[in-house]
């Protein structure tokens, strides 16, 4: 570490020291925009021999139990690489050089785990359910959801997961630790939007880091450092996701990319099968080849909307649709002829006398009967209305008797149009 970065340590260790109590809102709000503080911070904690780690550690966990929210924040967002340094150091079997960190880390959980008045915490979780659209999802895109007693039943009723309560813990062993580092990256995802972007970036890189040390793929990210195999467990890979899914989109693409493939690949050597279904899940719903770069910022998820506005199929049925399909039903199929427009209708009356009034001869009825059949099947083709368009203003038409009927009868007729 360079003399100019522990100068800037230094000088941040004895500010804090001499803060008076009414400058300490202040002081933390801009804290965060101290750029070359944070660059130093992560340098020595990237270095267990360094002497400023512990006094480093120390303020750490003063701000964080401060109750200042943006001093929690502060400590929050180098928690990543907290852990990515006691694993390493605790994987090499050096945990007298981790002793600060893993301080530190205690000293946040049993914070966490306790409300205000020293009460164990219970947190809860709703699982959504996908009968409801939400920002992730549209039951329309899903496939037809059956509609069952059973289903119908659980309608509207929402699931809740507790977790907790955990107990307190003086030391990490081998059967706490993971159980202690899952819940501290489930508290720094519950603030991931507050996290900056060195944050995020550390993050995806110690994901990559723990999950690929040991293995053949080491060689191939070119990781040097730490080459035994690291343990972890499925709970503490299913959070690590948790982060770096919200990486993807907030302009870490190609970090939390790499990240992803690298807890997929150990997920499938350990054969764990909560921290598949998740990569999978998140692979299956990237876009392709949308997002290149890695630095243009803050990035959305795009989700299909529902419409405020009722929307009408262009099939469903109505009144005018069930007429339309009747009058479809009474026409002629052997004539093809369209000699009509549209609300023109030429549908017979059938009369028992001709024009003049005067009854026919025996001797005439056979070539009347030709004669007006011809002229009525002409006169018989209809055009169906669509039923939407307006059917206002449109006449009421009534078929006094079908064309069958009169050709049975042998009745001489005259086909008139009757509005």
């Amino acid at each position: 570490m360079l003399a100019v970065d522990t100068g800037i340590v230094e000088e941040w260790l004895s500010e804090f020291k001499t803060l008076p109590e009414a400058s300490i809102s202040s002081y933390a709000t801009n804290l965060k925009d101290k750029t070359a503080l944070i660059s130093s911070l992560y340098k020595v904690i990237q270095e267990p021999q360094s002497e400023l780690l512990e006094p480093v550690c120390h303020q750490l966990f003063e701000f964080y139990r401060s109750g200042e929210e943006q001093l929690l924040r502060f400590t929050l967002q180098f928690l990543p690489e907290l852990m990515w340094c006691y694993l390493a150091v605790s994987a090499s079997r050096d945990l007298q050089s981790s002793g600060c960190i893993e301080a530190l880390l205690l000293g946040v959980y049993n914070l966490e785990i306790v409300d205000k008045e020293g009460h164990s915490k219970v947190l809860s979780f709703t699982i959504p359910s996908l009968s409801k659209p939400s920002v992730y999802h549209e039951p329309s895109s899903i496939g037809s959801m059956a509609l069952t007693e059973g289903a119908l039943s659980q309608h509207g009723l929402s699931r809740v997961v507790y977790s907790g309560p955990h107990p307190q813990r003086e030391m990490l062993t081998a059967q706490n630790r993971f159980e202690v580092l899952t819940f501290l990256l489930l508290c720094y995802n519950a603030a991931l939007s507050y996290m900056p972007a060195v944050s995020l970036q550390s993050l995806c890189q110690i994901c990559s880091r723990i999950c690929v040390c040991g293995y053949p793929r080491q060689q191939v990210r070119k990781y040097k450092g730490v080459n035994c195999r690291i343990p972890v467990s499925s709970e503490f890979m299913v959070q690590m996701l948790t982060g770096i899914y919200y990486a993807f989109y907030n302009g870490e693409w190609d970090l939390a990319r790499k990240a992803m493939d690298d807890i997929l690949y150990r997920a499938q050597l350990e054969l764990y099968p909560e921290p598949l279904l998740v990569a999978n899940a998140i692979k299956a719903s990237l876009p392709q080849g949308a997002m290149k770069s890695s630095k243009e910022g803050t990035r959305c998820i795009q989700v299909e909307i529902t419409p405020t506005s009722s929307r009408i199929s262009r099939n469903a049925v109505t009144s005018m649709s069930i007429r339309g399909h009747r009058w479809k039903r009474h026409e002629q199929p052997e004539n093809g002829n369209d000699a009509t427009e549209l609300g023109n209708f030429i549908i017979p009356e059938i009369s028992v006398t001709n024009v003049s009034g005067e009854r026919t001869g025996n001797g005439e009825k056979s070539r009347a009967l030709a004669e007006n059949d011809v002229q009525h099947i002409q006169g018989v083709q209809e055009t169906a209305t669509d039923p939407r368009t307006d059917s206002k203003g449109m006449p009421e038409i009534r078929r006094q008797k079908s064309v069958r009927k009169m050709m049975d009868d042998g009745i001489n007729s005259t086909g008139r149009v009757q509005f």
